[in-house]
């Protein structure tokens, strides 16, 4: 599968970008799937919700499951940082991964950056990062190329034609598109 980070600092547009190109890929026909790491707690169900009342009751995990979604929420006691990898491992095939947050991961990368709202590069030593998608000018001395951040056909595309540098996976088989 092919897989890309989007790194950057929060409001950058990171996860913007990443709904253009899902609905980009779907209508392309290619199977994506998202992984996106949190900094802080977060909630998937509410208060009062089945799947909540028994998580909080002390169920280790909860599984929902209907004809068109399935849910597993697993509750961990110690804090722990999950491995990108390890996560990967747990998705089913898809031909694509996007990746938002995961900035020390082992990936390669695409920096989402704005010069609005006024802070630096999140990644500028990281050569992993393989272009900036920015909706302006690049700052001074970045040698990396710049996408359009408003063009997420052409960035569809860049990836697309770049895909042999995104392969990660299960095994060394990466889908045709």
């Amino acid at each position: 599968m092919f897989v890309v980070g989007f790194v950057g600092f929060s409001g950058s547009g990171k996860t913007t970008l990443i709904e253009a190109l899902l609905r980009e890929y779907a209508a392309r026909g290619l199977r994506v799937s998202v992984i996106k790491h949190a900094h802080h707690g977060f909630e998937l169900d509410r208060e009062g919700k089945d799947s909540w009342r028994h998580r909080k009751a002390g169920a280790c995990e909860v599984l929902v499951a209907s004809p068109h979604l399935l849910a597993l929420q697993r509750e961990t006691r110690e804090p722990r940082e999950y491995e990108l990898p390890e996560l990967l491992r747990r998705l089913d095939a898809v031909d694509w991964v996007f990746v938002e947050g995961f900035r020390h991961a082992e990936m390669a990368k695409v920096e989402v950056w704005r010069a609005a709202t006024g802070k630096p590069l999140s990644r500028p030593d990281d050569a992993r990062v393989l272009a900036v998608a920015s909706d302006g000018p690049l700052p001074a001395g970045v040698a990396r190329p710049r996408l359009d951040l408003q063009d997420a056909p052409g960035i569809a595309d860049w990836l697309l034609e770049r895909r042999a540098q995104f392969v990660v996976g299960r095994d060394s088989r990466a889908p045709a598109h």
